[in-house]
């Protein structure tokens, strides 16, 4: 469901595209890695700093909520100063976090790695995706911003295998250590080779520092948030990613290890699954979306419906579930990660070049304020149906625990038919009609 089908675009994109792709989704991939690392980590870091459930959960919640209340923030920094500037700095940004979380022995230090990790975090996909804009010609888009997506994703497969590898051979302060060297690396060579690209788009006035008491930023984000059709978009990222997040970014691997009882190298097997379930997906969802514009809401749609029937098909049965069932779910569950840049898309068709970076900042707000809110509810409910003081949580209390995902879910669903809807008047006023299926059907049968 969005506005009219993308324009046709040119022929190739122009020399240099590459390197200066090349260099966003570096730094892309090496963020993803710095973000989901704790996940391979969950159970060292209970023992390194003596945490509860809610202690854990308060490690990913501090880093996501740095993360999704800077997005607004960092899209107007986009407009403003570019992407070269934003991923550069936010690259460096979560090397220094990442060093000081490889040395910290208390929770308080940790917390405030945690906060510069999700403050460098906040800027580099947005300005990743601004760069395609930039760079590649329209029709080209959708697919390029999915394959954004994968390459990014794929940093949870260096977080699955050689960080969880070089975490459990040589330790935490190896492992962490390790990935800080490797951001400074993409650093380098962000702001080495990050251009403005052919179709710039950056705002055209003054290059002032943006604050939120400035009231160009808020006639901004008032401007970019105002048409349906990017409120469809945030909640489109809202209900489709947060189910794998709560198990990639935190809570699968101590629910397969503690709660279905499978090995570490088993656990780390499932996130790959997720991972390259991800990298599989994204493409035909952004070729979905090109060939299909007026149609993006359905592969919204029919994600929610999946993950709803993955998640009861896991909790129903009161005992551990066979491997190929846990595949399965994680299989349905990852692809939700590249359904969710179905708003990024809707984003890009609904507002103007000066604007797209609030616009996209605003929407990538959506599927992180699932997050946070699931894997926060998900350490209470641990911690509420557990004896006090555990640390290891039975199979019954994370099956009530993830029954918490049912509230975000019925929530996102109803925001996306509700906005969809309101999109569809918009076209509508417009001069756009979206035919019924029915009617598409009986064309094509005829």
């Amino acid at each position: 469901m969005t506005g009219a089908p993308p324009p046709a675009g040119g022929a190739r994109a122009p020399v240099g595209a590459a390197l200066v792709y090349a260099a966003a989704v570096t730094a892309y991939f090496v963020g993803v890695t710095h973000r989901s690392a704790l996940g391979v980590a969950g159970v060292e870091a209970i023992d390194r700093f003596s945490l509860s459930a809610t202690g854990l959960a308060a490690f990913s919640v501090v880093q996501l909520t740095v993360y999704a209340g800077l997005q607004i923030p960092a899209g107007r920094l986009l407009d403003r100063f570019g992407a070269r500037a934003l991923i550069g700095t936010g690259s460096l940004v979560m090397a220094v976090g990442q060093l000081l979380l490889a040395f910290a022995q208390d929770v308080p230090t940790a917390l405030v790695a945690r906060v510069l990790l999700g403050a460098g975090d906040a800027a580099i996909f947005i300005s990743a995706i601004r760069l395609v804009a930039q760079w590649f010609p329209p029709r080209r888009v959708p697919v390029m911003v999915q394959v954004t997506g994968l390459i990014g994703q794929s940093g949870q497969l260096a977080s699955a295998v050689p960080v969880a590898w070089v975490l459990h051979t040589y330790g935490w302060t190896a492992a962490f250590g390790g990935l800080a060297a490797v951001g400074l690396g993409a650093t380098a060579f962000a702001f080495a080779c990050i251009r403005t690209g052919p179709l710039g788009g950056q705002d055209p006035r003054p290059r002032t520092p943006a604050s939120t008491t400035d009231p160009r930023f808020v006639e901004a984000v008032r401007e970019s948030t105002r048409p349906a059709g990017t409120r469809l978009g945030w909640w489109s990222h809202f209900v489709t990613p947060f189910s794998a997040n709560v198990i990639g970014l935190l809570w699968g691997v101590p629910f397969f290890v503690t709660a279905q009882h499978r090995s570490k190298a088993e656990a780390s097997t499932l996130l790959l699954a997720l991972t390259l379930t991800a990298m599989v997906t994204g493409p035909l969802v952004g070729r979905f979306t090109a060939r299909h514009p007026l149609r993006r809401s359905w592969s919204v749609l029919a994600s929610c419906v999946a993950t709803l029937v993955a998640w009861i098909a896991l909790l129903a049965p009161s005992t551990p579930r066979p491997m190929w069932q846990l595949l399965v779910f994680v299989v349905i569950v990852g692809a939700g990660g590249p359904v969710s840049l179905v708003g990024m898309d809707f984003a890009r068709s609904w507002s103007p070049p000066h604007l797209q970076g609030t616009a996209t900042g605003f929407v990538n707000t959506g599927g992180f304020t699932s997050t946070i809110g699931a894997v926060l509810a998900i350490g209470l409910a641990l911690q509420l149906a557990s004896p006090a003081g555990a640390t290891s949580y039975s199979l019954d209390a994370y099956r009530l625990a993830f029954s918490v995902l049912l509230v975000p879910w019925v929530i996102g669903v109803a925001g996306v038919l509700r906005n969809r809807r309101r999109t569809r008047a918009d076209l509508l006023t417009a001069g756009v009609t979206v035919p019924p299926l029915r009617d598409v059907w009986r064309r094509r049968s005829s």
